[in-house]
């Protein structure tokens, strides 16, 4: 079928997409992408043990790959949208495949710090390119359902590794992280490569529309990049996103050194896995559900309470673990729950960014509100730093905490009427712009 688009002048025939085939192919090529990130902390042990290397040091890499994942993410998401919606999505999607086929083959082979780091840009840039498309086409062809699509999309990024972690740390335990870097690296990059050939973005008019809601409430004018960035509600927006992105990759990060050192790694917890497989499977899964539950929330609510509610939860999920955390049960509970409470930045900031400034530059907008997860890696490292003066992880933690009761408050009581003025500042120019037409 095909569907019609009507104008005052001509009668155009649009070919008709399933978007959620779309949709499910973005899903597929997120989960593909998501050892990139969650399935690191398995390496950090071995790397450090073979070679030596300190884990400050190693942790650099893991700093340099966020950060070229999300700071690259404009330039690919700008490449995306100036070649249109049929070559956009496929050439950099296929791109990025290779990028991290070669990135984590590069890590296999790594005896220096330096070729680490330099596998570290590879896959951060084909990582980026990825992850920018698919959000951009979820947040484009589903202006109804944006929370719940993005949610779903960034799913597969938060979930996809729980698929892997057994399997990844069998490799690493029979054949080496060297193994495991090549084999799985050619197998998520090809596989990445394969699929994006199959993707492409809405053309004009194709996409349906959001039905009006008082709750969600979406811009009558789509923002350039340039003039998102000047407004104050996207910096806004970048500040709550590092202070919460800050928090959730200190745990990604470190979470197999703060199990070591609660003395709880190693310890037989289920059906012969210890607490530290058993709690990368539990928060893997909790990040993935969180993005699309939470998605679907803030379609019901609005974005700004569903930020109030899981962030308010983030913060009594860190105090917890610092706490608490010694018992091997409490610690997968409350490191789960710290992941529920975070993985959702990935589904309500886009969103929310979609929201404000409109779908037709969302692709670079959104990437380029995701770079404050670049920035809030380089936050990461001070967490090792606060735990050596101080002496434990439980300072850490009480910073992570605040961290998220403060966004809590931006969310409520200024972001929340900060959009609704430039909400209404631009419907009301909009008007004025008809009016002066009429």
């Amino acid at each position: 079928m095909a569907a019609t688009i009507k104008s005052d002048a001509t009668t155009a025939i649009v070919p008709s997409t399933n978007r959620w085939a779309q949709l499910i192919i973005g899903i597929v090529c997120m989960v593909l992408i998501a050892n990139l990130q969650y399935g690191w902390t398995l390496f950090v042990t071995p790397m450090s043990q073979k070679h030596g290397w300190e884990l400050a040091a190693i942790q650099v890499a893991f700093s340099v790959f966020i950060a070229l994942e999300t700071w690259f993410t404009p330039i690919t998401g700008w490449i995306a949208d100036r070649l249109g919606p049929h070559k956009g999505p496929r050439l950099v999607v296929a791109m990025g495949g290779i990028l991290v086929a070669i990135g984590w083959v590069i890590n296999s082979y790594a005896q220096t710090l330096s070729m680490l780091y330099l596998g570290a840009v590879i896959s951060g840039v084909g990582g980026g390119g990825v992850y920018s498309v698919c959000v951009g086409n979820a947040v484009k062809w589903f202006a109804d359902r944006r929370g719940l699509a993005v949610g779903l999309t960034a799913a597969g990024y938060g979930a996809g590794a729980a698929l892997t972690v057994i399997p990844m740390r069998m490799v690493i335990g029979s054949s080496g992280y060297e193994a495991a870097f090549f084999w799985f690296g050619l197998i998520q990059g090809g596989g990445v490569f394969l699929l994006g050939w199959f993707l492409r973005g809405p053309l004009a008019g194709e996409a349906r529309v959001a039905a009006s809601s008082a709750r969600v409430v979406q811009s009558s004018r789509s923002f350039r990049p340039a003039e998102m960035l000047a407004t104050p509600t996207f910096w806004l927006l970048y500040l709550m996103f590092v202070l919460i992105s800050a928090s959730g990759l200190m745990a990604t990060a470190q979470l197999a050194l703060i199990a070591k050192n609660y003395g709880i790694s190693n310890e037989v917890l289920f059906l012969g896995a210890s607490t530290l497989t058993v709690a990368l499977i539990v928060d893997n899964v909790m990040n993935g559900v969180a993005r699309p539950f939470f998605g679907w929330v803030s379609d019901k609510i609005g974005r700004e309470p569903t930020m109030a509610i899981a962030f308010g939860g983030g913060g009594i999920a860190y105090w917890l673990l610092g706490s608490l955390g010694t018992n091997p049960w409490l610690f997968v509970l409350f490191a789960g729950f710290i992941f529920f409470t975070w993985g959702e930045i990935f589904s309500l900031f886009p969103s929310t960014c979609t929201d404000t400034f409109g779908p037709k530059f969302a692709t670079v907008n959104t990437s380029l509100l995701y770079t404050a997860k670049g920035t809030s890696a380089l936050l990461v490292p001070l967490a090792n730093v606060l735990k050596d003066a101080t002496g434990g992880w439980q300072a850490v933690f009480v910073v992570t905490a605040i961290a998220n009761f403060v966004v809590v408050a931006l969310a409520l009581f200024v972001l929340r009427p900060l959009r609704a003025r430039q909400q209404a500042a631009g419907n009301a120019s909009m008007g004025a712009q008809k009016v002066g037409a009429g």
